[in-house]
């Protein structure tokens, strides 16, 4: 791609999607149907799932790339890539884009809850962190229901909404948000939910407890699989958890300088250095 931006008269925002799904995942084809409304869309995501990733990036083997016509029906040109979330983010800016950069990076919509401690483990906000890196305003979007056949069609108006504004009025420097929507059917009662609006919250106080079960493959070999549950001691209600359990939008502004200021503080002022 050799266009420039700046010399172009009014061009279209360019808008670089990613996910952790995997680029055939249905969370990436709502999300891009979406972004086709507001800009020129160009994915680049992960050839396979890569959910739990974090931050990784591949360093110790080589990256592939090649075009996909995943999306050749909506007319978006797209690429899919052998690495992670953070990869993908990556190439597009410093091997596909040339001398154009994104003026928005969405990554997503994630099959699964990303708020609270989740979002340490998130390839989805990989992908959004990376790009807030590089200066570019970015959001990760998350539906919390795991179905590969999820129902994104009540959070469509939201998720428009919050990247119009966003593309209108930016977002401070480095920081991404993580944005997670209630799902369509309660897990429990099956009954349609409506979303009551958005809340901008901070990341709850939870964490997982985890276990491993000890299991054996058909061989007679042990191997260990990782379960827990998820433990939520915030009963705050200005968290992302309170917000999508009691029907909202949850946005969370999230940054990647993680100094603990008051740990300097502590340290300073108790120990002997």
């Amino acid at each position: 791609m050799k266009n420039d931006k700046s010399t172009a008269t009014n061009q279209k925002p360019l808008i670089l999607v990613s996910n952790d799904d995997g680029i055939t995942a249905k969370g990436i084809r709502e999300l891009v149907e979406m972004m086709t409304l507001l800009g020129e869309v160009i994915v680049v995501a992960p050839d396979s799932p890569q959910s739990g990733m974090g931050h990784a990036i591949t360093i110790h083997m080589p990256l592939k790339v090649r075009k996909s016509d995943v999306f050749k029906d909506l007319n978006v040109e797209a690429y899919e890539c052998s690495g992670t979330p953070a990869d993908c983010v990556k190439l597009a800016k410093f091997h596909l884009f040339d001398n154009r950069t994104p003026d928005l990076v969405v990554s997503g919509i994630n099959h699964g809850s990303n708020t609270s401690i989740s979002i340490l483990y998130s390839g989805t906000m990989s992908a959004a962190i990376e790009g807030a890196i590089d200066g570019m305003p970015s959001i990760g979007f998350s539906l919390c229901d795991y179905g590969d056949d999820a129902d994104f069609s009540h959070i469509r108006p939201h998720l428009l909404k919050i990247a119009e504004q966003t593309l209108k009025n930016g977002l401070p420097k480095n920081i991404a948000l993580n944005v997670n929507f209630p799902a369509r059917f309660d897990k429990n009662t099956n009954e349609e939910k409506e979303i009551k609006g958005t809340k901008v919250c901070r990341q709850a106080h939870a964490r997982w407890q985890e276990k491993f079960d000890l299991r054996t493959d058909p061989y007679g070999r042990e191997y260990l699989w990782l379960a827990g549950d998820f433990v939520n001691p915030d009963k705050g209600d200005d968290t992302d958890e309170w917000a999508v359990n009691n029907g909202y939008v949850s946005v969370v502004p999230c940054q990647f300088d993680m100094t603990a200021h008051h740990g300097i503080t502590h340290i300073n002022n108790e120990w002997e250095i």
